[in-house]
């Protein structure tokens, strides 16, 4: 069992600390019973709740179809909800709670990079399948010394893919030549997509005039250092943030008559952004996305979700919706409720159809090979620019 200690960690760093010091449980194959205990660690109160309630909504509505359809291995799967409330610490706890109180065979979630690294070394310790919607970050399945984390997996393309995508469209289709980053000094996604960018928009031999930070939930004024990159004059400025944060950001650069195309991440594509920017601001802006406004996958998806839950659907609830599939599908194609032998499913999953695309899971990453699509804003609506295939 995890110990008792995990249950009240205070923190990320104490959790890793109690982690390193506990002896790994043997995996088991579930108790007979009528259902499959599926575990869901989200994001549901706290700072990055919109992300967090859209991927479970995307997920209960996975598996509400699914157990329509008859369930897998001739089971219902019951989902067991944790709410991590947008913190490491918190996240953690609930990891623990799903693993040792609720028996669950395998995790979805969390949905953001930080939360995500926080509970990697207890599922990992005990032998449980986690796969995340939506976080981003490379090391996330391979750490920085490029060892596979064995029990994680992810619905979602990774950070580098989105920043290498960006720079490419404001390399081919903007016809860029002058960038500028606006990066949270403390966000590990907002840092590793603009590192991307930068070294792919750099190595077609253009040039970043400029570099700024902020803090994100803190700082309001982006007048400063917005003045700054006025200076620089570039043709694109690249904020790889959240929607909070961005739309501030473009709001007062165009009262700044900053004229440039802005670009983001799929950071963009939850929350009203562009209530926070206005509509007209919000023109001549693109991000990265998981999904195609025009795609007809998309489109009955979101007219179930619509239906479902009386809001519109997102990329955040198309990779929850996507995020459960995969974990099913590995559990079926395991034969078997065995997390070793789940785990050993997904590393060699493929051709599985999501709302996102064909998945096919890449067992040196644990990454999906799936495309990315570029969304405009024009005059307030999300309209399909592009679609990018991997290399």
């Amino acid at each position: 069992k995890v110990k008792k200690s995990f249950t009240y960690a205070l923190s990320a760093l104490m959790c890793m600390a109690l982690v390193v010091g506990c002896s790994p449980k043997a995996p088991q194959e579930a108790k007979e019973g009528d259902t499959i205990k599926i575990g869901g660690n989200f994001e549901i109160t706290g700072q990055v709740a919109e992300f967090g309630k859209k991927g479970e909504n995307g997920v209960k509505l996975a598996i509400k179809e699914i157990n329509e359809q008859g369930g897998v291995l001739g089971k219902q799967i019951e989902y067991i909800a944790a709410d991590n409330k947008s913190e490491p610490g918190e996240a953690t706890t609930a990891t623990a709670k799903l693993i040792d109180q609720d028996k669950v065979v395998g995790i979805l979630g969390p949905m953001v990079t930080g939360n995500v690294m926080a509970v990697i070394p207890i599922a990992t310790e005990n032998k449980i399948p986690l796969v995340t919607p939506s976080g981003t970050n490379a090391n996330l399945t391979v750490t920085k010394e490029g060892k596979l984390n064995e029990w994680v997996f992810r619905a979602c393309f990774i950070d580098p893919f989105q920043g290498e995508v960006a720079a490419n469209f404001a390399l081919d289709e903007i016809k860029a030549s002058r960038a500028a980053l606006v990066i949270d000094q403390k966000g590990d996604y907002a840092k590793g997509l603009a590192k991307s960018f930068k070294e792919t928009f750099e190595k077609a031999g253009k040039e970043v005039v400029a570099s700024e930070q902020y803090v994100a939930t803190q700082d309001t004024d982006f007048r400063a250092i917005l003045t700054n990159i006025k200076q620089k004059n570039p043709d694109v400025i690249f904020i790889p943030g959240y929607y909070t944060e961005v739309g501030m950001i473009v709001k007062q650069a165009r009262e700044l008559k900053i004229e440039a195309t802005f670009i983001g991440g799929d950071g963009w594509g939850t929350g009203p952004i562009v209530d926070v920017a206005g509509k007209e601001a919000m023109n001549n802006t693109y991000y990265v996305d998981h999904v195609a406004a025009d795609d007809p996958a998309l489109q009955e998806f979101a007219a179930n979700y619509k239906q479902e839950y009386n809001q519109d659907a997102d990329s955040f609830s198309v990779l929850g919706y996507d995020c459960a599939k995969i974990l099913i599908a590995g559990i079926e194609k395991a034969g078997s409720t065995d997390p070793e032998k789940i785990r050993q499913a997904l590393e060699t999953l493929t051709g599985l159809q999501g709302v996102s695309g064909e998945i096919n899971i890449d067992p040196a990453t644990h990454n999906p090979k799936k495309s990315a699509s570029i969304l405009k804003f024009v005059d307030g609506e999300k309209l399909f620019a592009t679609r990018v295939d991997p290399k």
